[in-house]
């Protein structure tokens, strides 16, 4: 992900095309959570794409949380000087999107989440992290997929680099709590931003049920559903996933 990485200010971020802002937000750590699929198909269709590099490591230990990660996007967003943005998210990055729409509604104009957390607990994995054993580092990077060979050995290489680091090691366990602490449920039922909510039908970290809540509670929201998939269902089904969410942008004029 590292192609035309713009930085400015305090914000680093790769940005292609013209047109309706379509912000594109990660997860915990970044190649579990590729988007490439995506920021490649949107442009030509007149779109600008922006994925900001997000702050997960880089903030405070005190102000690693949820919240915290959903101001700084409004701060980019205010920044780009963007308005009606649709915001895109898996994992973490849904999560953020999420809690971001809740703060700033008047900002997003749709929200599209897959793998989101915010409602499930164990969204960060049980018994998560051990460190320094690869093997076992190099199975819970490949559980997040249904083929497993979607994990390459560059992404068990980042997986495990993180949580070999002492200080990310603690931060990736302060934001599972932050995101316990800041669950969605209750907030959800008032959220009228249009969601297209996209989930792998075999998606074990926050599992089918995760996605069946999410689209109760949410009062405008469509679920779909990529059989063969698990929590990251942009990288193992791009163009099933590009496919739904063109068509859902278009039933819905935006």
């Amino acid at each position: 992900m590292e192609e035309h990485l713009i930085e400015d200010g305090k914000y680093r971020y790769i940005e292609k095309g013209e047109g309706t802002p379509m912000i594109i937000l990660h997860g915990l750590m970044g190649g579990l959570s590729n988007f490439q699929g995506v920021s490649e198909y949107f442009p030509p269709k007149g779109y600008q794409v922006l994925i900001p590099e997000l702050p997960i490591y880089d903030m405070p230990l005190l102000k690693t949380t949820v919240k915290n990660f959903a101001t700084f996007l409004e701060g980019f967003i205010e920044h780009k000087g963007l308005k009606d943005v649709i915001l895109l998210g898996n994992s973490l990055g849904g999560h953020i999107g999420l809690l971001h729409t809740k703060m700033f509604p008047e900002m997003v104009k749709a929200l599209v989440i897959t793998g989101s957390s915010g409602l499930y607990e164990s969204a960060m994995g049980d018994g998560y992290p051990k460190r320094g054993d690869y093997e076992f580092i190099k199975k819970k990077a490949e559980d997040v997929f249904y083929d497993p060979k979607v994990a390459t050995k560059e992404i068990v290489d980042e997986v495990f680099a993180t949580v070999n680091d002492r200080m990310k090691l603690v931060k990736t366990l302060a934001i599972a709590k932050s995101a316990i602490r800041h669950n969605m449920s209750k907030d959800l039922p008032h959220m009228n931003t249009p969601t297209c909510i996209i989930w792998g039908e075999n998606d074990t970290v926050t599992p089918p049920n995760v996605a069946k809540e999410f689209h109760e509670l949410l009062p405008d929201s469509d679920l779909y559903w990529i059989e063969k998939c698990g929590h990251a269902p942009m990288m193992e089904h791009p163009n099933d996933f590009n496919r739904i969410l063109e068509a859902w942008l278009e039933k819905r004029g935006f």
